[in-house]
């Protein structure tokens, strides 16, 4: 018991940066550890995959998910996706996107895994209440995570990309929040060809917003008419004001929930936070909503029933 008692602080409060092997490779994530891990008690997890080009260091920069953490109390994970270039450049293997990681069919489901399994070696997890998020191609992979992984994840949050994933649906309901806007130049909300992505000819096929999220509200066995709960409106420099409308279903079979922030006047960047890209590229700052807030919101509601203790080996 010793042993294991020191086993578990082994990680304290603040920034670490980590690596593993997985799948012959190394494998690189940064985790935030909240102050409250002193406390001894098993703290909840979320998991932030950052979008397609990006980084763990650069989403953990614009997320603005620490705070958030620091505050409630719960460690935020932050796996780097694979590519060519070191840590730059990465990508997630979401299914039918993205760019390397999805070329060469990475195993991110499993690598994912295996990050959770190392965290839990080093800190006191709370194996009923991990969650997943993330941007973009990012958001594409909190998807796959609640398909391949359900018996892992008790909620997800994805902002501004839309599920890739060939093998829904999962075993079980699974509460989802999507944030996006109508205005998205990139990740497009009614769906089709996407732009290049920058610098490349490389063209992404999207699928339409509402019409996956209605496979979600099927599958978790929710009322079939959303509820309009709340709308907000700010000003946008040189533009009609921007919007958001929150969308509910449920309640949903097992206590889930389906939920939908749908904003109009954005772009594509994660709202709350600023993407270090031109505007031509990814449209104007979100002006209504702090997604790391509203991801917190949202997946800290939800507890995975009968979840066992994570694997540390």
């Amino acid at each position: 018991m010793i042993a294991l008692a020191l086993v578990l602080v082994a990680l304290g409060a603040g920034d670490h940066d980590r690596s593993l092997l997985f799948g012959g490779t190394t494998r690189t994530y940064l985790v935030h550890v909240p102050p409250r891990v002193s406390e001894g008690r098993p703290l909840p997890l979320v998991l932030a995959f950052h979008g397609g080009g990006g980084n763990a260091s650069g989403f953990k920069t614009y997320a603005g998910l620490d705070a958030v953490a620091d505050r409630e109390g719960f460690l935020v994970v932050y796996p780097d996706g694979s590519g060519r270039l070191g840590r730059r450049l990465l990508t997630w293997n979401a299914g039918g996107c993205c760019g390397y990681a999805a070329a060469q069919n990475v195993d991110d489901v499993g690598f994912a895994l295996a990050v959770l399994r190392d965290v839990a070696r080093n800190v006191l997890v709370d194996p009923a209440r991990v969650y997943a998020t993330g941007h973009s191609n990012g958001a594409m992979m909190a998807y796959r995570m609640a398909i391949d992984a359900s018996d892992r994840i008790a909620a997800i949050a994805p902002v501004a990309g839309t599920m890739q994933a060939p093998g829904f649906p999962p075993p079980r309901p699974m509460p989802v929040l999507h944030i996006h806007s109508v205005d998205d130049p990139r990740a497009l909300y009614m769906g089709g060809l996407g732009p290049p992505f920058p610098g490349t000819q490389i063209r992404v096929t999207h699928r339409a917003v509402e019409p996956e999220l209605d496979r979600w509200v099927v599958h978790d066995r929710c009322p079939s008419g959303a509820r309009t709960v709340e709308q907000r409106t700010a000003p946008s420099r040189g533009a009609p004001n921007q919007t958001a409308t929150l969308l509910v279903w449920g309640p949903c079979a097992g206590g889930a929930e389906v939920q939908l922030w749908k904003l109009a006047g954005a772009g594509h960047g994660w709202p709350g936070g600023h993407v270090p890209l031109p505007e031509k590229i990814m449209g104007p700052d979100a002006a209504t909503l702090d997604a790391a807030l509203e991801v917190w919101r949202f997946v800290s509601r939800f507890r995975r029933p009968a979840a066992p203790a994570l694997e540390t080996r």
